[in-house]
């Protein structure tokens, strides 16, 4: 199963850059064998110079444009439902048991998600989700996301990263 991250901003070298980068080889290593592919990164330019209404719409639109229409989406997104790393995991494993091809995770820009990726939550056909309700940059979602794969993927392959 492919793992997708779409997220608003493009990322500049610095801590940030340097923990996705780590945890996206650990994941590839581990994941190969649990049958999951490398966590692929589309990023968009933040589409600074419109109004902040123009702006949600064109970045949503741009974030949902390389998804095809079988893959599922998880909206990251703070009034998503919190989730615990051993949900995820288990999440991710129900997906990779019943076929799905990619799941996408979409992280949105300073303003938060556009009008098309909020319907496809309100119509049930993305799933919101948060890390805890507290406001995160978004630079530092995408490490924390890419952290928490690769914690799926040690609780799915009993590794001893993960400890409960």
């Amino acid at each position: 199963m492919q793992i997708a991250v779409g997220a608003v901003g493009i990322l500049k070298k610095g801590p940030e850059a340097e923990l996705v980068a780590a945890y996206r080889w650990r994941f590839d290593g581990l994941g190969r064998q649990l049958g999951f592919k490398a966590i692929r990164v589309a990023e968009i330019d933040p589409a600074k110079s419109l109004p902040r209404g123009q702006r949600q719409t064109r970045e949503a639109d741009q974030l949902l444009a390389p998804i095809s229409r079988e893959a599922t989406i998880i909206v990251l997104d703070e009034g998503g439902k919190p989730i615990t790393s051993k949900d995820l995991a288990d999440m991710l494993a129900k997906f990779r048991d019943e076929g799905v091809s990619e799941t996408w995770f979409l992280i949105g820009g300073a303003d938060g998600h556009g009008p098309a990726i909020r319907n496809l939550v309100q119509s049930g056909k993305a799933k919101p989700m948060a890390f805890g309700s507290a406001t995160w940059p978004h630079m530092l979602v995408r490490a924390m996301l890419c952290e928490q794969l690769y914690r799926a993927l040690t609780i799915l392959g009993n590794h001893p990263y993960h400890r409960e």
